[in-house]
């Protein structure tokens, strides 16, 4: 009879898994309703121990909120081909999908509360809404952006954030629906901008130039035609 020996993992690897408990329990249940008993009991290890590694909850949320930044960051990641609409489409998708899968540890983060006050979460957020707005701006292939795109770029990154979590607080509209509702967002706050200055008038021009006829911007245009008839 042959008796399995459990391997010891090394300091990095127990790292990375407690981190990716912490993710685990954090997607379930608000990180302040999570305690170190259940992070161990979870991972197959000792209280004392997990201290070994981390020196405290708060040093473990943020390195699970670390690995979360970088993973939500990514979402925001699209190549630079094709309509501009369907790209950022395709980027709601992902954020959403991102919402939907850490959905407490969201809400926390970006509300707010005790496990969330430090600066170094602070910076990992800022980081997470920065390279949203530099991936956004490479979309628009603009380098030095005016004032007035950068007030539009950061509104929406925003109104994004908002919507997700009105959206987890019951989830009563379609998922779906607010994807394209946000773009058509982008796209409308784009529009007001362009309205007072010629310089986002001629971005805005250039952002619509090779929408598709089942492009999401032509179905806002289509509605707002309606709408107004």
């Amino acid at each position: 009879m042959t008796i399995g020996v459990r391997r010891r993992m090394g300091v990095e690897e127990r790292r990375q898994q407690l981190i990716g408990v912490a993710l685990d329990l954090f997607s379930r249940r608000s990180p302040d309703e999570v305690s170190i008993d259940e992070i161990a009991a979870a991972a197959g290890i000792s209280r004392p121990l997990v201290y070994h590694y981390f020196p405290g909850k708060l040093s473990l949320y943020e390195a699970a909120l670390k690995r979360a930044s970088e993973d939500l960051a990514s979402r925001f990641v699209e190549p630079l081909e094709g309509p501009l609409g369907a790209r950022l489409l395709r980027v709601m998708r992902r954020f959403f999908d991102f919402v939907d899968d850490h959905g407490p540890g969201f809400s926390a983060l970006m509300r707010g509360g005790p496990a969330v006050g430090s600066s170094t979460t602070n910076a990992l957020i800022d980081s997470v809404r920065q390279a949203a707005y530099d991936q956004i701006l490479s979309h628009l292939r603009v380098e030095n952006p005016p004032a007035r795109l950068e007030l539009v770029i950061r509104s929406w990154i925003s109104l994004a954030e908002s919507t997700a979590l009105i959206w987890l607080d019951g989830r009563r509209i379609p998922r779906g629906e607010l994807e394209v509702q946000l773009v058509h967002d982008f796209a409308a706050l784009a529009v007001v901008s362009a309205a007072h200055d010629e310089e986002m008038a001629a971005l805005t021009r250039h952002m619509f130039r090779d929408e598709p006829a089942d492009g999401p911007f032509t179905d806002l245009a289509t509605r707002l035609i309606a709408l107004a008839s």
